[in-house]
């Protein structure tokens, strides 16, 4: 799997670990089912997203695998968080539900700067969106501006050193077991500054 190639999912392993498991999702067919919520044409999603329309087309059509700065713009056109493409639309509500991640078998989405591992995949109509994360990048200079969207952060320093960079706070030097709740409209990213990769837990909100 390569940086760049962020559609390669790996399968999830069911809790029995049975031979049974989680397709991937369609990336492209996610995002089509984001933009026709939104009621807009290709032309309109590319332009939100400051994208080439056949470029969005083909990804739509999964002719192509994105890039991270490809996906990056596409969240902030459709003014929600990267880890969201990759979350399953919501369906009727259930109740009773419960879902179970087994360390090393999560769907993992990699990125030059971030390694996401979804957690609770398998829900639908979740309030929020858990992910852990191992913190690949070292200096500011590696993103595209600041990462931003609807909702609210819960950011959890499992491993490592990292700083939180926000748009309206001073960076912040964080050690395992430190946390910050966030505005995610706010823009922010994260760099690790221990000698290993951090890794953090991260809850979004989706309401």
């Amino acid at each position: 799997m390569t940086d760049n190639d962020p559609m390669n999912l790996i399968r999830v392993a069911r809790e029995n670990g049975a031979s049974a498991v989680a397709e991937p999702l369609d990336l492209g067919a996610r995002v089509r089912e984001l933009r026709k919520a939104r009621d807009w044409t290709l032309e309109q999603a590319a332009k939100q997203a400051g994208l080439a329309r056949s470029t969005l087309s083909k990804i739509e059509n999964g002719q192509m695998s994105p890039t991270y700065d490809a996906l990056r713009k596409l969240a902030v056109g459709l003014n929600i968080s990267v880890p969201q493409l990759f979350t399953p639309p919501s369906k009727a509500q259930v109740n009773g539900r419960m879902a179970v991640a087994r360390n090393g078998h999560e769907p993992v989405q990699i990125t030059t700067t971030y390694e996401h591992a979804l957690l609770a995949e398998a829900l639908t109509t979740k309030k929020m969106l858990p992910y852990r994360a191992r913190i690949r990048a070292r200096s500011m200079d590696e993103f595209d501006g600041w990462v931003r969207h609807d909702g609210e952060e819960f950011l959890y320093v499992l491993t490592g050193q990292i700083r939180l960079y926000t748009e309206f706070y001073e960076p912040l030097e964080m050690k395992r077991g430190d946390s910050a709740y966030y505005d995610a409209t706010m823009g922010h990213n994260v760099v690790s500054v221990s000698a290993e990769d951090a890794t953090i837990l991260w809850v979004t909100s989706l309401t």
